[in-house]
């Protein structure tokens, strides 16, 4: 029998990740963080108490259970760690590498208490890292059914419910906007962050399920959803489109030439890869002195972004403090790094124009914090008479994001006051059949969260149909569960539309009892 750790017998500091030298990746889109090796990886997993009361399971929005993966890694048994992860979480690669662990698993880790926490995240990109040099996956025997899924929007949401309607035996087709799969990673995740080749090797996982990617499709224009419904024959649709469409400040000078979202800036440099000019030849302003507005992870993205392209000075408008700024600390730490320049407590006023159309600076006011808001932090105030102008040739918003109005001007589905798809406690919206989930239903929130909304809709959508959820307990007419009492035919519950297959033998058809069941 093992012995039983304790605080005082385990590593006692956090094992470092490598990375690249902030002056060479500032000219570079390759990842900065190298990830662990063998010896890291198996270091950092004896840092794992194995708690019994396992407060990092219920501080994961898909409850990972995260002390059997890393006892996997501690006995050297790789893939048997892979096997745990997914099956909760198909994407181990993506979630370690950009999720918010410190304010979900590490957060509520026991060695956090004493110590600085198991790096969870960094172990799990550790063994999804592995899978896709190994060519891992996991795929089950599928008993195809009669029932078609329609998924509109192929990132973190929708390809969760794909690959679960899928290996519930569905015919699934993921139909995308753009002209590659894979959503908010694809367009809003520099490589830097979150390679392209991480993401194209899960999205390949799932075609191996048998999902089926229509990509260059923008439902609600090409057709709506009340066509998927009743003229193209699916029997269920998921609407995971995300929340993409950005806000503006609504200042002075917001439609000068050299002003634009972060979605804008990012989209066109990672998924149009205006990066790589002249070889695509994707237009992109590039600015001298550029100023990016907010402090998230987003803006985080677009700062960085913005030095690899060239820019002399790059600077942050922040209107609360460093310590309310809601980016990682992580990403704010690479970026200072790599050489921004950080203005925080500093508000815009407006976008000052050059007289030719074009922006040549900011007019900004200085902020100090007053009481919390509703959302916890201090609501900053502007200081009477602190106004300044500083120079920036290109203007980025980085602010936050709101729901495509496509959806609610093309479809009958039911929106709440925001623009966001209303959905109850199941993810089922206002039509029937058709549930969503992810930003489209909560406003921004993280990769691992979203997913956790494709799998819950996908659990619902099963039910919907009638489809048997192996991962159920049974609660069918045999006297246990919710459905006790209710009929049964050959065994199964008559509310679930499965089918049993009986063998006859080649008889007259007069002496032929009975041919089959559809129940």
């Amino acid at each position: 029998m093992a012995k039983k750790k304790t605080i005082r017998t385990i590593p006692q500091e956090r094992t470092p990740m490598r990375e690249q030298a902030a002056q060479v990746r500032a000219k570079n889109f390759e990842e900065v963080a190298c990830g662990y090796s063998l010896e890291d990886a198996l270091r950092e997993s004896e840092r794992c108490l194995m708690c019994p009361d396992e407060p990092c399971i219920s501080g994961c929005p898909v409850g990972i259970n995260i002390p059997g993966f890393i006892q996997k890694i501690g006995e050297r048994n790789f893939r048997g760690a892979y096997d745990i992860l997914t099956n909760t979480n198909l994407l181990p690669s993506i979630c370690g590498r950009v999720c918010p662990q410190e304010n979900q698993c590490e957060g509520v880790c026991t060695v956090g208490d004493s110590l600085e926490a198991v790096a969870i995240g960094r172990l799990e990109r550790f063994v999804g890292d592995t899978a896709i040099k190994e060519g891992w996956v996991n795929i089950p025997y599928i008993e195809p059914n009669r029932f078609r899924v329609g998924i509109v929007g192929s990132g973190p949401a929708g390809m969760a419910c794909a690959a679960d309607m899928a290996k519930a035996g569905c015919d699934v087709t993921v139909y995308e906007a753009f002209h590659q799969a894979g959503g908010v990673l694809k367009y809003g995740i520099p490589d830097f962050r979150l390679p392209n080749t991480v993401i194209d090797a899960e999205i390949n996982n799932l075609k191996k399920f048998g999902v089926k990617f229509e990509c260059n499709t923008l439902v609600g224009r090409l057709f709506t959803i009340e066509q998927m419904i009743d003229e193209m024959g699916f029997h269920a649709v998921f609407v995971g489109v995300g929340a993409g469409y950005p806000t503006m400040l609504n200042i002075p000078g917001d439609s000068l030439n050299g002003v634009l979202s972060a979605n804008e800036l990012l989209t066109r440099c990672n998924l149009m890869r205006a990066r790589d000019f002249p070889a695509f030849d994707t237009p992109l302003p590039i600015g001298k002195r550029v100023a990016v507005v907010g402090a998230g992870n987003t803006a985080m993205d677009a700062m960085r972004v913005s030095i690899r392209l060239g820019a002399e000075k790059v600077y942050c408008i922040y209107r609360r403090s460093r310590t309310e700024a809601p980016a990682r600390a992580e990403e704010v730490h690479h970026a200072e790094q790599e050489g921004v320049e950080y203005h925080w407590l500093t508000a815009p006023v407006s976008v000052l124009d050059d007289g030719k159309g074009s922006v040549r600076g900011m007019r900004c006011v200085r902020m100090e914090l007053g009481e919390p808001d509703d959302s916890g932090r201090r609501r900053p105030v502007p200081v009477a008479g602190s106004e300044f102008d500083f120079e920036a040739d290109l203007i980025v918003y980085a602010i936050g994001t709101n729901a495509n109005p496509i959806m609610g001007q093309t479809s009958k589905l039911k929106l709440n006051k925001w623009g966001y798809i209303g959905a109850d406690e199941n993810l089922a919206t206002s039509m029937a059949g058709v549930f969503a989930g992810g930003d489209i239903v909560t406003g921004a929130a993280t990769v691992i969260e979203a997913m956790g909304a494709g799998r819950k809709a996908a659990r619902n959508m099963k039910a919907y149909l009638g489809i048997r959820d192996c991962a159920l307990p049974y609660t069918g007419g045999d006297g246990a569960g919710a459905g006790a009492g209710a009929a049964t035919l050959f065994g199964i519950d008559t509310k679930e539309r499965n089918f049993a297959r009986v063998r006859v033998s080649k008889l007259p058809l007069a002496d032929t009892a009975i041919g089959g069941a559809n129940v």
